[in-house]
């Protein structure tokens, strides 16, 4: 059935006691427990070991997690409320769950999706994106190796696809994969690395091989539709277009000029490519540079566009980054109301989750409030239905709509 022989690994069940901290963190349904919250585990534990978390008072199961020992946070949790087998069965039932999540998705001309968003569909360090007819599966921890033919048959029987493609975070391609490589080729066959899919009747493809994560990001999409609305008959400028997502989605709803930004001349070659799938009438241009950089010469150059998306990558990966990045995303709130028109609508979204979704709005608030130009906050959006958020630490993106008076 496979292309190459998967891993074929029989975890331990190990019994493991935590701290008050960690029980209590079990009983709320968080999925991370840090090592420091571990009091008692059997020694020799290999990734992806079954824990079974007794408490301290009943000395029964409260929990189930796989054991981590690379990684700080050295449990995954995947069940809270007792006990359970983690076998074919038990992940056929979380991936089913998780598909009835996205139907009301699929039922939009939309073929390309988030099967498993992590932690938040109850599968820690593992990713599972949909283009077509092709599955493309992301692991973060070597936690998921035992599990993974059980799960990539479910997902082939359930789902029908043709092909399955693996993708491993940069810490599993340096640290030995069972003989398995980034890029590899699970299932089917895959003739060209580019995929085309739909997004609510918009053409675009995804380097499944070579692309950044999974090869596209399909969290802002229901943004990208959002913007095309307000994009008839408008100009608009795309800051950090990357493969052009919202771009694409601008021209094919009517805008009569869309100008994307990005550093990489490799990705916006790439918008150019998923522009040209589509169906237009507009102009599209393209700038590479640094943003900060452009914006500002843009700004000096007086140049005004009717629409403005900024929807820059992470600024803070790590805690000490924080400052710098609420420092970058009050530049550009200010930037880019420099470069809207009369009336015009400024879209700021963040994907860094360690700066909250209070505190991101409250940067473009006060920043937008000092330049004394009238505005209006139309709405603030977060993750499209694909991407359900079910712990607080699970939240990263948030966008907001600020339409401006005069």
């Amino acid at each position: 059935m496979f292309n190459v022989t998967l891993p074929k690994i029989e975890p331990k069940r190990l019994a493991v006691k935590l701290s008050s901290v960690g029980e209590r963190s079990v009983r709320n349904g968080h999925p991370w427990i840090f090592s420091d919250s571990i009091v008692k585990i059997p020694l020799h534990g290999q990734s992806g070991d079954i824990c079974i978390i007794f408490s301290h008072t009943k000395n029964k199961p409260i929990g189930v997690g796989l054991y981590d020992p690379r990684s700080p946070i050295q449990i995954k949790m995947l069940h809270s409320g007792g006990g359970t087998n983690v076998d074919s069965d038990f992940f056929s039932e979380k991936i089913e769950r998780a598909y009835a999540l996205r139907t009301e998705l699929l039922d939009s001309n939309t073929n390309s999706y988030r099967l498993v968003f992590g932690e938040n569909d109850g599968f820690p360090g593992c990713i599972i994106d949909i283009y077509a007819k092709v599955l493309v599966v992301k692991l973060y921890s070597a936690i998921w190796f035992p599990y993974l033919k059980d799960i990539l048959e479910k997902c082939i029987a359930m789902l029908g696809v043709g092909t399955v493609v693996l993708r491993l975070s940069r810490m599993l391609q340096t640290s030995g994969s069972h003989g398995l490589s980034d890029g590899k080729v699970l299932y089917g066959s895959l003739p060209e690395e580019e995929i085309d899919f739909l997004e609510h009747g918009v053409r675009f493809s995804a380097n499944v091989i070579k692309g950044h994560k999974t090869g596209f990001f399909l969290d802002h999409r229901h943004n990208r539709t959002q913007v095309a609305r307000f994009a008839k008959g408008k100009t608009v400028l795309d800051v950090f277009s990357y493969a052009g997502g919202f771009s694409v989605h601008a021209l094919v709803q009517g805008a009569v000029e869309v100008t994307s930004l990005d550093i990489s001349e490799q990705a916006l070659e790439v918008a150019r490519q998923n522009v040209n799938r589509n169906s237009f009438t507009g102009t599209h241009r393209t700038i590479a540079g640094d943003a900060f950089t452009v914006l500002a010469q843009l700004a000096v150059e007086k140049k005004r566009f009717d629409v403005v998306v900024i929807d820059p990558p992470s600024f803070a990966k790590r805690k000490e980054e924080i400052p710098t990045a609420k420092k970058k995303y009050a530049q550009l709130a200010l930037l880019g109301s420099q470069l809207t028109a009369s009336k015009g609508m400024l879209v700021l979204a963040s994907c860094s989750s360690r700066v909250s979704e209070e505190e991101f709005f409250e940067i473009n608030q006060t920043t937008l409030d000092k330049t004394g130009r009238p505005y209006k906050l139309l709405k603030t959006t977060n993750h499209d239905i694909d991407h359900p958020v079910t712990f607080a630490e699970g939240a990263y993106l948030k966008c907001g709509y600020y339409q401006f008076l005069s």
